[in-house]
């Protein structure tokens, strides 16, 4: 049983996603355009976004919506609208973020439908330099007001593709056939969000439309945020537990609401409650093992390493949240969809997957080989990240992520070795030679992460897993 008690906050309007100089914000409020009342297709309707003025002002559509079915949706669907924002926020060079369309191109008309009433769907065709991101409605034979839409340039959208049939007037006896499909976006490269708006495709026919086709979804980066890590340990006596450091949030992403499941909230109760999210990395050092070499040489002591990552944990966030973390999402582990259609990935550094990407599912045990100095007290750390997913209110999502890194092997010692010995690291290869492991299966390369803390001093660790 979920013991967790969420107090919802007031509502209030969510604040933009800028992305340059374009602002995107949701409404829920539409304006019903026209259905096929009287038609014996399938119930089907479309809608207007129509952003209250008080409340959004200054935005546009992208497009009309379509449903399957007739009920009202106002307070029950949401799309993406758009406005114009700052230009000083764009690259130089680069223009306006939305214009309006130069003109319509028709696409089809419920002509010998039977239905009601007259509906005609229009492609709005944009600006050299723009894309259209969606169709629009007219409840007669004329052209949409220019004004009913807006382009977006093209270097703030990315190509999609069609993905679910919405509805289509088969059965209609219309003159022309029409289907409409929803868009789905590719999947995101790291650091990234593309996030389709509502909008649709149409097709003259009922089969799915394939490439090439006219279907874009937005795009943004995601937010980060980077801190200063932890300092690494310093051994000032026999006591290697006294030097470790506080923890650090040391990165903060934040993610609109679209693109995380949250266990105790639909999607629209998120868009007027908790509009973006908060995922904290928490870095700290753990000691590995402390030894003191009372003898006249070098010497070579051995611990174990635990990691705190595994696939159970990370299935378990990635369920509770949608967030995958190191790969792309939605994937299928991830909770149900959200009402706007995204794909997201976290950036490398981020998640700790600059390297070595299996690493999340790697739980097994690793040998930590260091030598340690004549007369010398010696302690071996690695830093381990916790993660943790918070609503706007402060309140945390259930469940939680934690990552050792084995690249951040970190050696004290005390009194302090400028220099090892230069013969050192030639019996050091010598004493901790190991067979060659079978490596996990190979992932997809990830971009290089840099070493917040680089490992220092005579430390080695050797996967013991198969």
């Amino acid at each position: 049983m979920n013991t967790q008690t969420l107090l919802i906050s007031p509502t209030r309007q969510m604040e933009p996603i800028a992305v340059e100089n374009l602002l995107i914000n949701f409404t829920t409020e539409f304006h019903r355009i026209w259905d096929n009342t009287g038609s014996k297709s399938k119930p089907g309707s479309f809608w207007r976004p129509t952003p209250a003025p008080d409340l959004l002002p200054g935005y546009f559509p992208l497009g009309d919506l379509v449903i399957s079915g007739r009920d009202n949706i106002n307070e029950k669907r949401v799309m993406a609208v758009v406005r114009e924002g700052d230009l000083q926020n764009a690259e130089a060079g680069k223009g306006p973020a939305l214009s309006r369309p130069n003109d319509y191109q028709w696409v089809w008309s419920d002509t010998g439908s039977r239905a009601n009433g007259d509906c005609s769907i229009w492609r709005p065709i944009p600006p050299e330099g723009y894309v259209a991101l969606g169709l629009v409605c007219s409840n007669d034979s004329s052209k949409p007001s220019f004004n009913a839409v807006r382009c977006v340039r093209a270097d703030l959208v990315v190509a999609s593709s069609a993905s679910t049939l919405i509805w289509s007037d088969k059965g209609s006896g219309a003159d022309r056939d029409f289907s409409t499909w929803t868009v789905s976006p590719p999947s995101a490269p790291a650091g990234e969000i593309y996030f389709a708006p509502g909008t649709f495709i149409g097709a003259n026919g009922y089969s799915k439309p394939t490439a090439p086709i006219t279907a874009y979804a937005l795009r943004m980066p995601i937010p980060l945020q980077v801190q200063t890590p932890p300092a690494a340990p310093v051994l000032t006596g026999h006591d290697a537990s006294a030097a470790l450091t506080p923890s650090r949030i040391t990165q903060v992403v934040r993610l609109p609401w679209f693109a995380v499941s949250d266990p105790l909230m639909p999607s629209l109760v998120q868009l007027k409650t908790s509009p973006f999210y908060r995922l904290e990395r928490t870095d700290h050092y753990l000691l590995v093992g402390e030894g003191r070499n009372s003898s006249d040489m070098h010497r070579p002591f051995r611990w174990r390493a635990s990691r705190a990552q595994s696939f159970e944990m990370v299935r378990t966030f990635t369920r509770n949240t949608g967030l995958d973390i190191g790969n792309q999402w939605p994937s299928a582990m991830s909770a149900p969809r959200s009402a706007i259609t995204c794909s997201a990935r976290l950036g490398d550094s981020f998640c700790n997957t600059g390297s070595a990407p299996y690493e999340w599912v790697n739980s097994s045990e690793a040998e930590v080989i260091a030598l340690v100095g004549k007369n010398r007290f010696a302690a071996v750390y690695l830093m381990q990240s916790d993660y943790r997913l918070l609503r706007e209110d402060g309140s945390q999502v259930e469940g939680h992520l934690s990552f050792t890194d084995m690249d951040s092997l970190h050696l004290a010692d005390y009194p302090a070795e400028l220099e090892p010995a230069k013969d050192t690291k030639k019996e050091l290869e010598k004493q901790t030679a190991v067979a060659p492991e079978q490596e996990p299966e190979k992932l997809p390369a990830a971009e290089p992460q840099a070493d917040p803390q680089p490992m220092t001093g005579s430390a080695i660790v050797t996967d013991t897993a198969p």
